[in-house]
């Protein structure tokens, strides 16, 4: 049995070489998720978020969640943190989930929802001349920090391009968005994304 890595402290061993700020494309799945890890990384790279979620539905909520995140950026003074749009892709999303859309929440479903939404992150960030890319999809206790981050690892080495391991939840950091999440006044939402979820 292997040993359980600690990717918050690889992330925490990383910055510490850092001599400047690289740039950091960070797929963000919604804007409370986002609060936490933006406080983090802000003192170590140059932020981009990146906003593809063709998980998300209804449309309404779709657009719900991504003006919430982008009114938290514009409100959030710390740091200048950019912003990057994604058309609604939906298609893509019901193309990955097909013959998976009865799995339990966590399952097979979400692992290939992850690489999606990771791989367009790094394809964007390879195309726009990125150092690194990220998620902010672990500062959730419900989602499984150890396979999204072996799906990082796996895009970086597939794309070449360098990616920050992260597990934000951990040092009350899941505890921190929620009080960032009253601070702003951000709408959280009760279910991931998909409808088979919410189901």
């Amino acid at each position: 049995m292997k040993p359980k890595i600690n990717y918050q402290t690889k992330l925490e061993e990383l910055v510490k070489t850092f001599t400047n700020k690289p740039t950091l494309l960070l797929h963000s799945c919604c804007g409370p998720c986002s609060t936490q890890v933006i406080d983090f990384l802000k003192d170590y790279f140059e932020i981009t978020i990146f906003y593809y979620n063709p998980n998300i539905e209804p449309l309404e909520e779709y657009h719900h969640r991504k003006n919430e995140q982008i009114r938290f950026l514009n409100e959030y003074k710390e740091a200048k943190i950019n912003f990057l749009d994604c058309d609604y892709d939906h298609e893509s999303f019901q193309e990955i989930a097909k013959g998976l859309e009865n799995i339990p929440e966590g399952g097979a479903r979400c692992n290939k929802c992850f690489y999606l939404r990771m791989k367009k992150t790094a394809s964007k960030a390879c195309e726009l001349g990125f150092s690194y890319f990220g998620t902010t999809l672990t500062v959730s206790p419900h989602k499984n920090s150890e396979i999204i981050n072996e799906i990082g690892k796996h895009i970086s080495k597939e794309l070449n391009i360098n990616y920050i391991y992260g597990d934000f939840k951990k040092k009350d950091g899941y505890k921190k968005s929620i009080e960032f999440s009253k601070i702003y006044n951000l709408y959280r939402q009760d279910y991931c994304g998909c409808l088979y979820g919410k189901e």
